[in-house]
């Protein structure tokens, strides 16, 4: 059986092009487009990178971007204030602090400062306990993300045996929540779990999000099973020069795709699926504050 590599942008270009549509229906609705507000505290490489993605997207699905760059000694105090404004500015509909944050200011206070029905990342208290509870939220992009592909790759989930490798409050949990309500058997397992290797290769469904470069390899995977690979890493590849990098998940891709049924690679696989589902949730928070009718995206 060969291995089906699964297109995540492939999926996101899509996706996109789905939000452009009730973003235009929005826009019809209440004169102007749904509108995200990113905020970006000090010179982080990557995330600079991240909101020059974000923002690139959110003009290209045809969302007015909105972004605040703050020097990185920024006090907490100062970044609270400029989210009580957004939060108050009814022309911005979705907001996004850009983490990590420098070591001055508590992450989650400020997460948890962000209006929950601006709260676009879904990392707000009130979105996860909706969400933990069956409820309607604005989902965390990444999870939402793999939830796209696997109903894309393999129909109903219902009655899969799941398996979430990482219990972040970004990715671990809030995919274990959403798997759950798919109807799958969820296990969520971490670094402290015993025999993981033995409780992974028994899933239908592996999702890897435990931060470390390659750790899942073949012997973790059931044949035939959908693996998910959430990880991004930067490892040393000297064989391109030196000082140089390749990206790679956190799971070993070759090993891991040779008994897999399906596969995300890295880059490609997940990490375009992350924006395209902000796009989605900044639109969504739009047509639930000004009650427009939208499609289900």
């Amino acid at each position: 059986m060969e291995t089906k590599i699964i297109d995540g942008k492939a999926f996101s270009e899509k996706l996109v092009e789905a939000v452009a549509v009730e973003a235009s229906k929005i826009k019809a609705a209440i004169g102007r487009p749904p509108a995200l507000a990113v905020v970006l505290v000090g010179e982080n490489s990557a995330s600079k990178v991240y909101v020059r993605n974000k923002i690139e997207r959110t003009e290209a699905a045809g969302m007015r971007s909105i972004e605040h760059k703050l020097d990185v000694n920024t006090d907490q105090a100062t970044l609270l204030a400029l989210i009580e404004e957004m939060n108050n500015d009814d022309a911005v509909d979705g907001i996004l602090v850009q983490l990590p944050l420098p070591d001055q200011i508590d992450e989650d206070a400020v997460i948890n400062a962000v209006a929950p029905e601006k709260d676009v990342d879904g990392f707000h208290v009130v979105n996860a306990g909706l969400l933990a509870t069956g409820q309607d939220s604005l989902v965390p992009c990444t999870p939402y993300g793999c939830l796209l592909l696997l109903r894309d790759q393999l129909g109903s989930l219902s009655g899969l045996n799941a398996v979430v490798v990482g219990r972040s409050n970004i990715v671990g949990k809030p995919m274990a929540q959403l798997l759950l309500k798919e109807s799958c058997t969820v296990t969520i397992a971490h670094s402290r779990t015993k025999d993981l290797k033995e409780v992974c290769a028994r899933a239908d469904i592996l999702v890897a999000a435990v931060g470390r470069a390659e750790m899942i390899d073949g012997d973790y995977v059931k044949q035939g099973a959908t693996v998910i690979d959430v990880g991004i890493n930067r490892v040393a590849a000297p064989e391109r020069g030196e000082g140089k990098f390749r990206l790679t998940g956190d799971v070993d891709y070759d090993s891991a795709a040779a008994k897999a049924g399906a596969i995300t690679p890295v880059p490609g696989g997940v990490g375009p699926m992350t924006i395209a589902c902000l796009l989605r949730n900044t639109a969504v928070a739009a047509a639930r504050r000004f009650n427009v009718e939208i499609a289900d995206i």
